[in-house]
């Protein structure tokens, strides 16, 4: 069996659900439930015997450990994580505590129980450490692609946080050889993202009839990554990856911020038009851009290419539609998910969109 941390949390609950599909091996989820966790994200499992779910978090090492050594996993793969580029800005510090802490923390519980491994089950043990292309910083338009011996630059308290915990990973492998494998992932989209993400926050104003906020002009470009194909790479790179090593991971699909917007526009267009028969690009607005906003990202994802014969299945347009089908057809997640204080931070946010209804 395999423990997962953040699995109920957007990527965390698809890999859940794909793994469960795929291979059948048992599942215990230790997830602290925080603003964008949401259990109805695996409700699908419920009775399940091959899922566990445990309320904590990973930088409770007590908890950790105990886990451990009830269950005596094969892999651990952590998603749990501070991931929203705006609220570390608001709040650095939760981010450092989650991110960088929390890694350590955890770091430190399985380094234990490793050792306590012994023959095989200590050879094949992994620690998988997700994380993202943002700890590279930004790409001026034409420069190849991010790869893994690009150097760290990260821009945000998000993605420092994130590179901070690479670090460790990498620092914990080198210094006390624990088996670590590290991912590095370009922007998500799919079912069940929390809306303060660019895809459904569009797709949940165009829906509600309102604004659509755009950054600045709308011009960053990000190579986005169908949720499910990530959620593959990661399996492959459990399965065959080289401990040690770092894989990029890729949508091989680089778009600006406002195609994006205006690919959204033109599926609710079809799947679902407005009663006014008004276009939803009409509802597009532009806002001040965010502090520091990164202008360019993109992975060269040759690595896991050549080496694990890994590469993207979902075409952007494919997975775009998919994705918008499934908020239309699951208005009551969204409903759940959108409580008070989601109302209160969107409000926060995008100040330019409170003024102007003002």
């Amino acid at each position: 069996m395999i423990l997962v941390t953040g699995g109920c949390g957007f990527i965390g609950s698809a890999f859940v659900l794909r793994w469960l599909r795929e291979t059948g091996e048992p599942v215990v989820n230790l997830d602290l439930l925080t603003y964008a966790g949401h259990p109805g994200n695996l409700a699908s499992l419920q009775g399940d015997d091959r899922y566990q779910f445990v309320r904590g978090d990973i930088g409770d090492a007590a908890l950790v450990s105990r886990l451990l050594a009830e269950h005596k996993p094969r892999a651990v793969v952590n998603f749990a994580a501070e991931s929203h580029v705006d609220r570390s800005i608001s709040d650095p510090l939760s981010f450092v505590q989650t991110n960088v802490v929390g890694t350590i923390r955890m770091l430190q519980a399985v380094h234990e129980y490793w050792k306590s491994l012994e023959g095989q089950q200590s050879a094949d043990f992994r620690f998988l450490h997700v994380s993202t292309d943002e700890v590279f910083g930004s790409l001026e338009a034409g420069a190849p692609g991010f790869t893994e011996q690009h150097r760290y630059e990260p821009n945000s308290p998000y993605s420092a946080s994130k590179a901070a915990s690479d670090h460790f990973v990498r620092a914990w492998n080198h210094t006390f050889k624990l088996p670590t494998l590290i991912t590095n992932c370009s922007n998500n989209y799919g079912p069940r993202q929390f809306p303060e993400k660019l895809i459904p926050l569009i797709i949940h104003n165009a829906l509600k009839g309102q604004a659509l906020p755009v950054y600045g002009d709308g011009q960053q470009i990000r190579d986005w990554l169908y949720v499910d194909d990530h959620c593959s790479a990661i399996m492959a790179v459990l399965a065959k990856g080289a401990v040690g090593e770092t894989y990029n991971i890729g949508g091989r699909a680089e778009k600006p911020n406002l195609e994006v917007v205006h690919t959204i526009c033109r599926t609710l267009d079809e799947l679902r038009p407005q009663g006014n028969g008004r276009p939803y690009a009409e509802l597009v607005k532009h806002v001040t851009d965010r502090p520091g906003h990164d202008r360019r990202y993109a992975i060269d994802d040759t690595k896991i290419a050549t080496e694990l014969g890994w590469k993207p299945a979902v075409r952007f347009d494919e997975g775009i539609r998919e994705t918008v089908q499934w908020y239309l057809e699951n208005p009551e997640w969204v409903e759940s998910v959108t409580s008070g204080s989601y109302r209160q931070w969107v409000e926060h946010q995008y100040q330019d969109l409170a003024r102007a209804a003002a």
